[in-house]
């Protein structure tokens, strides 16, 4: 399994499968003919029906150079696609093509190149299963931040410090912003309302809510404006983990190091998911990326609380169990409606499995592992309409309504 680097990446909104994976796959282009007269980039399938919401024709022409780019968005393939967000790369020079590059990108900013291995320098996990990791933790009475450690090393900590910096300063950002999201819903940013939105004699429940939203609203927020955020796992998702670690860490006083532990179990999760389910919701849908980051938030909060692994276990897959079957449906192809409100539902998700995990832990059926097995056989069945391509549910309602 891989590091958990590549569940963490630090980037600009607003997808992480639709603005950091082309703009990833557009720099290598680049190193590899910069001498091109001409570019062209044709997008297919999801990133052809939501690239344009999502800013894909934008961070293309940044990359590659507007004045020589030609970007095309193609309702059709003569051929079956690999990957639901696959774009071609086209070099031109004297009016002959020189350079030609088909890239899928698989989400979490990742991407591959057809017909070139998928490296595996990564690999650094023997185990692939949360039923290999618990039994080997087991055996040598190590937790999993600690496992996390024996495999990344110690410099992970470094990482996980400047990870958990950018994610506080999302938060930050995002809740003294005000004003309209690009893009034309005219969604009004809400976050800086929420938190100020203090009632009289509010109960601890109350406010709980209040400040945990308001966290996910701002993160979620930034990102929709093209902000800097952490793919936790994707960029669409971003909000829901540092919401609840930063609502913990002031609640409790917890510090800084003992939140990165919890990172490491959350970047423990999203590894796991990567490896055995997806975190693309052009592929399985919100369940995803959304449920996936509740997971990640759930075994974090235990983590931070030095519950045990089952119970980690536990809050991770009821956190991902009821999110099974979620669509992606983004309005106007935009990572707004119902993208933002639904991190702040997922954070609140995720605080209630991890509650629970502290009292019904030893009555569980269902493992983690067969829960994102689940994931990824129900994201198989849902329709294309409802993987991230703006044809079903909301938006298609929306457009309908609209007129658009």
């Amino acid at each position: 399994m891989k590091s958990i680097r590549d569940v963490f990446k630090i980037g600009k909104g607003p997808s992480s499968s639709h603005t950091i994976g082309p703009e990833h796959a557009a720099q290598e282009f680049l190193r590899r003919y910069p001498d091109a007269e001409l570019y062209r980039v044709k997008l297919y399938d999801s990133l052809c029906k939501t690239g344009r919401g999502h800013g894909t024709d934008r961070v293309l022409y940044a990359v590659l150079g507007k004045e020589r780019t030609e970007v095309q968005f193609c309702d059709y393939s003569p051929e079956p696609l690999p990957h639901p967000n696959t774009l071609d790369f086209f070099a031109f020079r004297g009016g002959e093509q020189i350079g030609y590059m088909r890239v899928m990108s698989v989400g979490g900013g990742d991407i591959v190149i057809e017909g070139e291995p998928v490296t595996e320098a990564d690999e650094i996990y023997p185990e692939n299963s949360f039923a290999e990791i618990h039994q080997f933790c087991k055996w040598r009475y190590i937790s999993l931040s600690e496992y996390v450690e024996l495999n990344e090393g110690p410099e992970i900590w470094d990482f996980l410090a400047e990870i958990w910096r950018a994610m506080k300063r999302s938060v930050e950002i995002g809740l003294h912003a005000e004003g309209i999201l690009p893009g034309g819903l005219n969604v009004v940013r809400k976050a800086k309302l929420l938190f100020e939105q203090e009632r009289p004699n509010e109960i601890p429940q109350v406010r709980e809510l209040r400040m945990v939203c308001s966290y996910a609203f701002a993160v979620a927020e930034e990102n929709a404006d093209n902000g800097t955020v952490v793919t936790a796992p994707t960029c669409g998702s971003c909000g829901v983990l540092p919401s609840v670690l930063l609502y913990m860490q002031e609640r409790y006083d917890y510090s800084d190091e003992e939140v990165c532990r919890a990172l490491a179990v959350a970047g423990l999760i999203g590894a796991l998911v990567k490896r055995n389910g997806s975190i693309s919701g052009a592929e399985c849908g919100c369940q995803a990326e959304i449920g996936t980051a509740c997971s990640m938030a759930a075994a974090a909060l235990c983590e931070l609380k030095h519950m045990t692994i089952e119970q980690i276990e536990y809050s991770a897959e009821v956190a991902m169990e009821h999110q099974l079957g979620l669509t992606c449906d983004p309005i106007c192809g935009l990572v707004q409606i119902p993208c933002i409100e639904r991190n702040a539902v997922a954070a609140k998700r995720a605080m209630d499995a991890f509650n629970l995990a502290n009292f019904l832990c030893g009555s569980r059926n269902i493992s983690f592992d067969m829960v994102v097995r689940t994931m990824k056989e129900t994201g198989r069945h849902i329709s294309a309409s409802y993987r991230e391509t703006s044809e079903g549910g909301l938006a298609k309602l929306y457009n309908r309504r609209s007129g658009l």
